[in-house]
């Protein structure tokens, strides 16, 4: 099947939403960076990166109960080897948040000893929260404030304004909208981003990326792919993402009119399936191949 071409979608709040973490950044201590657990190297964006420059950050890798623990692991080992606090949470289950709070003060423990010796203690610890779009920000808000009010849905582009919520005695966070970056010079990247919906469907043939996704997951998770499916492992050895895709919409009996097979329909559940772990815990963006990852 032929690589996707160039998938890029930057729409025009994204250049206003990066302005306005550039000019809000002074009024925070620290920076949480959200990542997805599943892809923390390619939901990493490098823009963001070089607007942070040296603020004090925390990477925190959400959706871990979606990734492959071990691999979870070996990104914190990675992290925390760059002398980069790092911490994997859930928001949907609340697993890990209890760690977050603990791990702010902790890298800002030098600050918080400075402003008590100036008799500032209990100055507010003000917090940015950043990543790109469909990583859970607005639910990691949420949990952490215990109310709802960010806004919370599962597809990119839903926070459009920078809104502070207070998550404790002491404690702010400043919620920003999901922002990309203009190209992604490494298009598997855009995939990926595609593959857990950070890039909005509308503008992508879904049918042609499930069928990248089926031969990723083929290639690297053959076992839950097939488990998933109820397809034959050494059957789809030679078949292009396409005609893996009619299979799986054949074997759920996805047809239309004249027995034809609605990939589109097909491709929808395939996503879908992906996005929620239906096929199970599984991490794309293995550790071992980004020792020299920045954040």
């Amino acid at each position: 099947m032929e690589e996707i071409k160039s998938i890029q979608w930057f729409p025009g709040h994204m250049t206003k939403t990066k302005r306005k973490i550039e000019s809000q950044l002074r009024l925070v201590d620290a920076v949480a960076v959200l990542l997805d657990a599943r892809i923390p190297y390619s939901s990493c964006n490098p823009q963001l990166r070089s607007i942070i420059n040296n603020k004090p950050r925390i990477i925190v890798l959400n959706k871990c109960d979606m990734a492959d623990p071990a691999q979870t692991k070996k990104w914190l080992s990675l992290f925390r080897e760059k002398n980069i606090a790092a911490i994997a949470l859930d928001c949907k289950t609340g697993k890990g948040l209890n760690a977050f709070i603990p791990t702010v003060k902790n890298v800002l423990a030098d600050r918080i000893e400075s402003w008590n010796k100036k008799g500032m203690t209990g100055r507010t610890i003000k917090v940015m929260v950043v990543g790109i779009p469909n990583v859970g920000k607005s639910s990691f808000i949420n949990r952490m404030s215990k109310q709802n009010r960010a806004k919370v849905e599962d597809r990119p582009g839903v926070t459009r304004g920078n809104q502070w919520f207070t998550i404790g005695k002491g404690f702010d966070l400043l919620d920003t909208p999901g922002v990309l970056w203009p190209k992604f010079d490494d298009p598997i990247v855009g995939e990926k981003l595609a593959y857990i919906g950070s890039v909005k469907d509308d503008i992508l043939d879904t049918e042609q990326l499930a069928g990248r996704l089926l031969e990723y997951l083929r290639d690297n998770f053959p076992g839950p792919l097939c488990a998933r499916y109820k397809l034959d492992s050494q059957e789809i050895i030679p078949m292009q993402g396409y005609e893996i895709l009619e299979l799986v919409g054949r074997k759920r009996g996805m047809l239309v009119s004249g027995g034809e097979i609605n990939t589109e329909r097909a491709a929808a559940a395939v996503l879908d399936e992906f996005r929620n772990a239906s096929l199970g815990k599984l991490t794309i963006d293995r550790a071992e191949d980004y020792p020299d990852v920045r954040v």
